[in-house]
């Protein structure tokens, strides 16, 4: 995440090794202005940024918004599992609602939400104490406010990976989440190296960025796929990298990153 305007072609990315392998997008992706942490709960390992070191504030919220999850999927074990939309319950949590909602538009199972429903749902507690706050939950962000940003995508083994971002303006919020083919655990059964999308709801940006990867196996699937994903309500924009193929669609405006040109 760059403020402002591009780096310069000197910026460098650092790593920072995890439980889950390299996640090279965070280190020196630093806001202007702003203080930046990490706060791990069990699987749950997130990066942000805000006015002032939140980092207990931030582990409370994880811990609250975590325990809602996992005690809904005691009840109900197959949510954790099923790769299809579960119906709605109007008696589980906020957050699990959210899920199923958002499953149900896209059409693929409830936890591919689970990420970015947990990144928006931090980042709207840390909002009320902090104002912007940008809350990242691997490779799935939650910007609120702050002004105009650049936001680096982080494709792997793709020569375009740390050197194309999208320009956002996130306002009152702002989901941007990316699943993967061939970066990071998460499962995808495409082999898109970054496929991201953009959308108000947290839940929504990672379910359809999920289904945008399934999408993709080769570069010729980039245009069709990037074409369906717009046309589910509620996604603003999104944008697909594989290899040295890159597309983007909707409301996205693509940068250069470290002194690279589009």
């Amino acid at each position: 995440l760059y403020p402002g305007r591009p780096p310069a072609a000197h910026a460098r990315v650092a790593v920072i090794t995890t439980g889950f392998g390299e996640r090279d997008y965070r280190g020196s992706a630093a806001p202007e202005g702003m203080v930046t942490f990490r706060t791990t709960v069990d699987q749950t390992d997130l990066w942000i940024a805000a006015a002032r070191d939140l980092t207990d504030e931030a582990r409370r919220s994880v811990t609250e918004h975590r325990a809602g999850i996992e005690a809904y999927i005691e009840r109900h074990p197959d949510f954790a599992t099923e790769l299809s939309p579960v119906p709605e319950d109007p008696s589980a949590p906020p957050l699990v609602q959210r899920m199923i909602g958002a499953s149900i538009t896209v059409g693929i199972g409830p936890m591919a939400a689970v990420a970015g429903t947990i990144s928006e749902a931090v980042a709207r507690d840390l909002a009320a104490m902090s104002g912007p706050v940008f809350v990242e939950n691997g490779g799935d962000l939650y910007l609120i406010g702050g002004g105009e940003r650049n936001v680096g995508l982080w494709a792997g083994r793709s020569p375009l990976s740390g050197r194309v971002g999208l320009r956002v303006e996130p306002k009152d919020g702002l989901g941007i989440c990316t699943s993967s083919g061939t970066v990071g655990p998460s499962l995808s059964f495409g082999r898109a190296d970054a496929a991201v999308v953009v959308s108000r709801s947290g839940a929504l940006a990672d379910t359809a960025a999920t289904e945008l990867g399934n999408r993709i196996r080769a570069r010729e699937d980039i245009e069709p796929a990037l074409e369906g994903i717009l046309a589910i309500d509620g996604v603003l924009g999104a944008a697909a990298v594989i290899g040295d193929a890159l597309g983007a669609a909707g409301e996205v405006e693509l940068v250069g990153l470290n002194g690279a040109g589009i």
